[in-house]
């Protein structure tokens, strides 16, 4: 058996991934420990500050059967939390079990979180970001003001750059286009420069990947790269609209700031030690965001099975 001090060590280590809220949580949560393990009975209640007769006449009671069934339910919640690596709170842990087949609600998911002590990231407020928009190779209208909410995909696509640091590198750009009525990613690209062709490429992928017909909007900020004329050629021959954001109002395209605020708070993102990490990264990111992430505007869908469900 290990010495004392390097068991409790371990206990403790445990006990702080389930805090319960609860005296039969904490009874609960006691005996999963002790029958795993990781410390004894006498340990156990000394460390935690309870009667040990009091938890034996627990043990020896059967637990009720709204216990027992939260007891079952539990490891599957935490389960569900760490495979999407805790980018997802009470909502969508409940939406999530419920395509499992196991429907909870909101409130009994949040009270299962708070017993296994886990919190999701939680996303930082909204920062506006300005746009280099000082060029003179000429502007679009914001077709969007008096637009009515897309109704089908290839409709609106949204458009932006934002920047990924990398150490001892500074900073590489990423450019995305998102269907705006799915929210999928629908092309995106990573270089170290913010030159016209980071977007063109992004552009070029996202043609490939829908096919759109005439008439789509293709909205982006005022920046000189979605005004540079091959990009414009590239639109203009695949019959799209193009239409920019109003001077200085970053809230015009506040769908593409939204999405670049979820990319970098789930990430967490600080800095990346090579270009090739932050790539690997960011690919696996979004196809977990096209495919797996729940999104609540979508009735809690990821965008690829939302585009599933609506007719041709």
């Amino acid at each position: 058996m290990a010495p004392r001090r390097a068991r409790t060590r371990r206990f403790k280590k445990s006990f702080n991934h389930f805090r319960p809220r609860r005296v039969s949580q904490l009874y609960a949560a006691a005996a999963n420990l002790i029958d795993d393990g990781v410390a004894s009975e006498r340990e156990v209640s000394q460390t935690l500050g309870f009667s040990r007769s009091a938890f034996q006449r627990f043990q020896n009671e059967p637990p009720s059967q709204r216990e027992q069934s939260d007891m079952d339910v539990l490891p599957m919640v935490i389960t569900t939390f760490h495979r999407h690596r805790r980018r997802y709170g009470a909502r969508r842990i409940a939406a999530d079990m419920k395509l499992q087949g196991f429907p909870i609600g909101r409130e009994r998911a949040a009270k299962l979180l708070q017993i296994a002590g886990l919190s999701a990231i939680q996303p930082k407020s909204f920062k506006p970001r300005t746009t280099e928009s000082r060029h003179t190779l000429g502007y679009n209208a914001n077709l969007l003001l008096e637009q009515p909410e897309p109704i089908g995909i290839n409709e609106l696509w949204v458009g932006d750059i934002t920047y990924i640091p990398i150490v001892r590198k500074g900073f590489a750009y990423m450019a995305t286009l998102m269907d705006r009525f799915s929210r999928r990613i629908i092309g995106w690209s990573v270089a170290m420069d913010m030159t016209e062709g980071l977007v063109i490429e992004t552009l070029q992928k996202a043609i490939r990947n829908r096919q759109p017909g005439g008439s789509l909007i293709h909205h982006t900020d005022r920046g000189g790269q979605y005004a540079g004329k091959k990009y414009r050629a590239i639109i203009e021959r695949s019959s799209m609209r193009q239409s920019m954001s109003r001077a200085g109002d970053c809230y015009d395209n506040a769908f593409m700031e939204s999405c670049f605020g979820t990319i970098k708070t789930e990430l967490q993102m600080t800095e990346y030690e090579s270009y090739r990490e932050a790539l690997k990264e960011l690919t696996e990111f979004i196809h977990y965001y096209n495919t797996s992430r729940l999104h609540s505007s979508l009735g809690y869908l990821s965008p690829s099975r939302f585009e599933a469900t609506v007719p041709c």
